[in-house]
């Protein structure tokens, strides 16, 4: 019996991840993702190249936006009576995703409307939504939970097991065992694989074994390490912005980075190696996962659990302000002392955060600090790539503040990580697919693995190519 995968986002390019598994009889959706990339928005729009309605079910890694961000319209095209199996804290992190999604591309098609209307602009489409709140509120229901580490039965060929991956809370690879002519064959999705050693979430877990590995590439072609302790890191950019007197704004994806860099700042506004100023999360988004993470610690590392039973809990300190809704917001701008705004998205595509950047992109004194991947074609690339001029809400912004990023603060392990999850499979993998990744770093990773496992098959799957084993 074969086993079919057909590649259906993050092929050479990171986000949108999306597969197509066809296998013991099943045939499933492994994630959901948003293209967030500008040169691949478009297919965020396009009709699934499978009938929704004949899925079996939606497998989910983990929750963030380019893993479920397009599940509503999954839905909307007939997925409507199947489960979307995910762990258990990935089920209450992916509504909270969804939900907030929806409620961004309603404000983000208004906003664009008005502001084609004042200009006096009609384009060739008219201004939607890609989905609205109402269609993310009727795919929720659909989320079922699990554990890690216990086996789920599918059909009589099928078992599907959630592999701690170390990413953001409830994130996993999938192992999945197939029955074939009485031999068990094992493919492996390896979602986004964390890094060894991050606070609050717990390291990525062992699979002992594969025959088909698809694994991510991210930061295949470096190493985070290089920099140095991300804390130090932070405290070097915060004191030198205080010292000129502006504003730090971090771009921050509102799960798990969120909580890192409160984690973080906690840390050094309780040691006194940062002034106490004002700290705002910008990010309703980020409250609610918040109160999440706090609900799970059972799914955290032994430290973090150990401190939030101390008096100086890692996600709440003297000084941080949770902010929620938009008058809050915008009153953030009308502050005179410096401060330290962390807002989504991460990748700077929508949401608040533009308001923040056109508040403090022109004041030289004022940091952009960014914490996470930035993909190509988004503002948060183009920033860091140092161009002096970019465009936000329509309008042309000089960029006169200092751009800074860290490296270290990613969810996503570096190349040192990704080839030591890989070398605890023994025996190692027949093929391993290379996704998730940018073209130059996914080859990069690929002539390593060459390298090291010679009779390895290793390919970098292209968008909608089909490979049958």
């Amino acid at each position: 019996m074969a086993i079919k995968i057909t590649f259906l986002g993050a092929s050479k390019q990171v986000t949108g991840s999306r597969y197509f598994l066809e296998a013991g009889g099943l045939k499933l959706l492994i994630d959901c993702g948003l293209f967030q990339e500008r040169e691949y928005q478009s297919r965020n729009w396009d009709a699934f190249p499978f009938d929704p309605a004949k899925l079996d079910a939606v497998v989910l890694t983990h929750a963030h936006l380019d893993h479920v961000g397009t599940l509503p319209r999954l839905v909307d095209q007939g997925f409507t009576d199947k489960p979307i199996l995910a762990t258990e804290p990935t089920v209450e992190l992916a509504a909270l995703v969804m939900l907030d999604s929806g409620r961004i591309q309603e404000e983000d098609a208004k906003y664009k409307l008005k502001r084609h209307r004042k200009k006096g602009h009609k384009g060739p489409h008219p201004v939607v939504p890609l989905y609205t709140v109402e269609q993310a509120q009727r795919t929720v229901p659909l989320l079922k939970g699990y554990p890690y580490d216990k086996p789920l039965t599918l059909n009589e060929n099928v078992t599907l097991t959630f592999i701690e991956a170390g990413h953001i809370l409830g994130s996993a690879s999938l192992l999945f065992e197939i029955k074939d002519n009485n031999e068990i064959r094992k493919v492996v999705f390896s979602g986004d694989i964390g890094q060894h050693g991050k606070p609050l979430i717990r390291d990525p877990g062992k699979i002992d074994t594969a025959e088909i590995v698809v694994m991510e590439s991210t930061y295949g072609d470096r190493n985070h390490r290089d920099a140095g302790p991300v804390d130090v890191q932070l405290e070097r950019i915060i004191n030198d912005t205080f010292k000129r007197g502006g504003n730090v704004i971090i771009p921050t994806f509102a799960i798990e980075r969120a909580q890192e860099l409160m984690y973080h700042i906690s840390e050094l506004a309780y040691a006194d190696k940062i002034p106490d100023v004002p700290v705002f999360m910008d990010s309703p988004m980020a409250v609610d996962a918040t109160e999440i993470f706090k609900r799970y610690r059972g799914y955290m590392d032994d430290e973090t659990v150990a401190m939030f039973d101390k008096h100086e809990p890692p996600l709440r300190f003297p000084g941080l302000t949770l902010v929620r809704n938009v008058e809050e917001s915008k009153a953030i701008k009308l502050r005179t002392t410096p401060s330290i705004i962390m807002s989504s998205s991460g990748m700077c595509t929508a949401g608040r955060i533009k308001h923040h950047l056109k508040n403090n992109i022109t004041d030289p004194n004022s940091t952009i600090l960014f914490v996470g991947f930035q993909a190509q074609g988004t503002l948060g690339r183009r920033l860091v790539q140092g161009e002096k001029e970019v465009r936000i809400h329509g309008e042309m912004w000089p960029v006169n503040a200092r751009i800074e990023q860290i490296h270290g603060f990613s969810g996503h392990g570096d190349q040192e990580d990704l080839l030591n999850w890989l070398a605890q499979m023994d025996p190692s993998p027949h093929r391993v697919f290379l996704t998730h990744g940018e073209l130059e770093s996914a080859e990069v990773l690929e002539k390593i693995l060459h390298e090291r496992y010679p009779h390895m098959n290793i390919k970098i799957p292209s968008y909608q190519h089909t490979v049958e084993i």
